[in-house]
């Protein structure tokens, strides 16, 4: 026969193996949820990367377009007539209204000529 000392080692046994199995589900439902979250936040940093990606062409195509303008407003680039007046001035020839046509005594530079080739361009 079984004494009462062995059915309360046996219960108490039980109930140990009841509460082990319960922290076991409660611990792996915690580690589910876990993993939802860190996979939601995988997702989340992806999309991120690609929209930063996105927004970071969109920029370089903002600032090369700006690049461009300020080049165009800036006038880096002389008209194919300023070009011509400029090949002529370069030639030691006055192109402004003042001497225009005249030889420029020892290749001087003309400040009259000079502004009619880099002045204000519109």
């Amino acid at each position: 026969m079984i004494s009462v000392g062995e059915k309360m080692d046996k219960k108490a046994l039980f109930d140990s193996f009841n509460r082990l199995e319960n922290d076991a589900g409660e611990t792996l439902n915690r580690i589910s949820e876990l993993k939802d979250e860190v996979e939601a936040l995988v997702e989340e940093n992806a999309s991120l990367r690609i929209e930063n990606q996105h927004l970071r062409d969109r920029l370089t195509d903002l600032e090369k377009q700006q690049e461009d303008a300020n080049k165009e407003a800036s006038g880096t680039e002389m008209s194919k007539s300023r070009l011509n007046l400029e090949k002529i001035y370069e030639d030691g020839f006055h192109v402004c209204n003042v001497f225009y046509g005249s030889r420029r005594v020892n290749d001087e530079s003309c400040a009259f000529c000079l502004n009619v080739i880099y002045g204000e361009r519109r």
